[in-house]
């Protein structure tokens, strides 16, 4: 007997993959690191959450029945510059994530190849997850990078570090069914 989740429940791993990424690069930084910008015309790790989960509660808030460009999203307002305080980003990080999860939970992947549709344009359930974690996996990493500019020296890395590959290859225990 197949799992009638397996697809669905990679794709829900993968979203949790970047996920942590995202939480181990905010749990390196100080309060008014979340908030810096390089240039002006860049976005902070705050607004990169603001987007991130703002996308996130759009798009899987009634996942299947209704457009995932919510009305009520104010997608220009995710990139403006904001004083957020620690747990008020954390929050927000949270508060899209949970949307997400529990759109997944109803899911199995036989609805992979119905039809939702967003800003109007239909596509397969499939094709907005591929579309969604391409999308969230892009600005994990920008997060990423971020904290890697202002902790320097300091960072912790998230994954292999430079210089770690024959180490971790001998024990790969980031990799699927590894502990």
């Amino acid at each position: 007997m197949t799992n009638p989740r397996h697809i669905i429940a990679a794709i829900e791993t993968e979203y949790r993959r970047y996920k942590s990424l995202g939480e181990g690069t905010m749990s390196q930084l100080e309060d008014e690191q979340l908030l810096w910008q390089p240039t002006p015309e860049s976005l902070s790790i705050a607004m990169i959450v603001w987007h991130v989960s703002g996308n996130l509660e759009s798009r899987f808030t009634d996942f299947l029945t209704t457009d995932g460009e919510k009305l009520w999203r104010n997608r220009d307002s995710e990139f403006e510059v904001r004083r957020a305080a620690r747990d008020e980003v954390l929050a927000k990080w949270e508060r899209g994530w949970k949307i997400l999860f529990d759109a997944l939970a109803s899911l199995t992947d036989a609805d992979l190849v119905r039809m939702v549709v967003i800003r109007g344009v239909a596509a397969t359930v499939g094709e907005a997850l591929e579309r969604s974690l391409a999308h969230t996996i892009y600005h994990a990493g920008q997060m990423t990078y971020l904290g890697k500019m202002l902790r320097r020296d300091a960072w912790k890395y998230l994954s292999i570090p430079p210089g770690g590959s024959v180490a971790y290859n001998a024990n790969p225990t980031l990799e699927k069914g590894r502990s």
